[in-house]
């Protein structure tokens, strides 16, 4: 079976765009969106400037994260190693699109799933070439069989000096350049939102300048994008980052009334209130989840199609199983079971609730295409969110009259989940990251666009603020309520700032 894969030979490409127009043409791609595309890179000052021509497209790769993380295997690689995509399954989560490094995915305005180069299957299965393949008056995009040693594609890897994009993700591309540019591959070399006639992008949000001075303090020209297709929007908004906030509340209420239990700070294993708030959470959560899908008729593909290798269908498993725990636990709550049943039951359902709590910072991990997703710090702090999310939904109800509590033991688990929270921020935005693109995302966040939201938000509403007020041991309630409100300004900027970064 050979492995399929395109070369661009960028000593021969003239930037003539005739791979976009035959794409468009044979695939009927709409305006606005495209599977293969031209980027122009522009070096130097006159006279001595430069312009090179970079074909964007999928990289097909070995380990496609995209075909990972898809939930209902509407991404999928075939035997020749193509990976195609059928979008009668697609339920439109764009999970994909956080997922692929290269940013090759879009989302299809007409059919609202997603879409990508496949390699032009219909011909390849017919004997023939890709479109952009044939097009190309001098043949610069060559595809092949990448360990046919005789194969054009493959001589050019074997004794040209070439470029594989990104290879620092782990997906093995089967797409490289020959003589390619390095500002062209790396886009944090010319960001979008040049101020060229054709590179100006109003929607693109402007990379911090990089430093381009030598040893010696002279100044070196700096790379600029001179002609892109346009930013694509964000793929996840609001809901998706609501619903992060909103699981944890779901899952933190149930996590330390269990705890509480234990103490006997809390008389009833799950009572009512207590049930009745994780269940109205968890059913908001569902319907943010939904919500978010530009195919949301197709929300059951994810139980009844799963991909099981996507966090996205575990995460849904997890909460099915919690949603059916909470009211078992509240059923022998209020029938007086034995106290030994009670605790191992309130077990389960306080571990399916800690799985519930922490499995997005997985499925985030799985969006290799964010840096700033990599950190193993999420799963530590999804799961203080629920604490601080449970608690702060407990001193409410106790400030109410709905529930009966100890408010000592509410005040320290109000105190614990916000100095935790506040040494994982230190930790976060102090160190230096690891990649470029993290501190992009995490420089945004501190001192570019979001600083405000981060430091009056985050920091001075829901940090500060919410100190303050338990020093002054005030009632809990207000305290309480500010801490989610910086938990969920603080998920706010986890989502959104990293998808600012651009991929190509």
């Amino acid at each position: 079976m050979p492995r399929l894969g395109f070369a661009i030979d960028n000593r021969a490409c003239i930037g003539c765009h005739a791979c976009t127009v035959a794409c468009k043409s044979e695939h009927d791609v709409p305006l606005g969106v495209n599977r293969t595309w031209v980027k122009y890179i522009e070096k130097g000052t006159f006279p001595d400037a430069t312009r090179t021509y970079s074909v964007q497209r999928c990289n097909h790769c070995e380990d496609a994260p995209c075909v990972e993380i898809c939930p209902v295997t509407a991404l999928f690689t075939r035997p020749d190693g193509v990976v195609d995509f059928d979008n009668s399954r697609c339920i439109a989560c764009k999970a994909c699109m956080n997922a692929c490094p290269y940013d090759a995915i879009y989302l299809d305005p007409e059919t609202q799933t997603a879409a990508k180069c496949n390699y032009c299957t219909h011909r390849l299965d017919a004997g023939y070439e890709p479109a952009c393949v044939v097009v190309c008056p001098v043949e610069a995009i060559v595809s092949g069989d990448l360990d046919d040693p005789k194969s054009r594609i493959a001589q050019l890897d074997q004794r040209q000096k070439v470029q594989y994009p990104k290879v620092e993700k782990g997906t093995s591309p089967k797409l490289f350049y020959v003589g390619g540019e390095t500002a062209a591959l790396d886009p944090t070399e010319a960001g979008p939102g040049s101020d060229t006639l054709w590179g100006a992008d109003p929607d693109a949000v402007p990379l911090p300048i990089m430093s381009r001075r030598t040893t010696d303090g002279a100044d070196v020209p700096r790379a600029r994008r001179a002609y892109d297709a346009k930013t694509k929007p964000t793929p996840w908004g609001w809901m998706v980052s609501a619903y992060i906030t909103t699981k944890a509340v779901a899952a933190g209420i149930v996590i330390v009334a269990y705890l509480a239990y234990l103490q006997g700070a809390l008389t009833d294993l799950l009572p009512t209130s207590v049930t009745a708030v994780s269940l109205l959470f968890l059913g908001l959560t569902g319907a943010l989840l939904v919500g978010d899908l530009k195919q949301p008729q197709r929300f059951l593909y994810v139980l009844l199609r799963p991909q099981w290798k996507s966090w996205l269908v575990k995460g849904a498993y997890l909460i099915t199983a919690f949603a059916a725990l909470v009211p078992i636990s509240w059923w022998l709550t209020v029938s007086g079971a034995d106290r030994s049943v009670m605790l191992i039951v309130g077990g389960i359902t306080a571990i399916a609730a800690a799985t519930v709590a922490i499995y997005t910072a997985f499925l985030l991990a799985q969006a290799k295409g964010r840096d700033y997703w990599q950190n193993p710090l999420l799963v530590v702090t999804m799961l203080v969110d629920s604490w601080i999310g449970g608690a702060a939904a407990l001193a409410v109800l106790a400030s109410s009259g709905l529930l009966e509590i100890e408010a000592a033991m509410l005040r320290f688990s109000l105190c614990l989940g916000l100095a935790s929270s506040a040494l994982l921020a230190v930790a976060e935005f102090v160190p230096t990251h690891p990649t470029r693109d993290a501190s992009l995302a995490a420089k945004m966040i501190v001192s570019g666009r979001y600083r405000r939201l981060f430091w009056l938000g985050a920091v001075g509403g829901g940090l500060l603020a919410p100190a303050a007020l338990l020093f002054a041991e005030l009632p809990l309630a207000a305290p309480a309520l500010l801490l989610v409100v910086g938990m969920a300004v603080r998920n706010h900027l986890l989502v959104q700032a990293p998808q600012q970064v651009a991929l190509r």
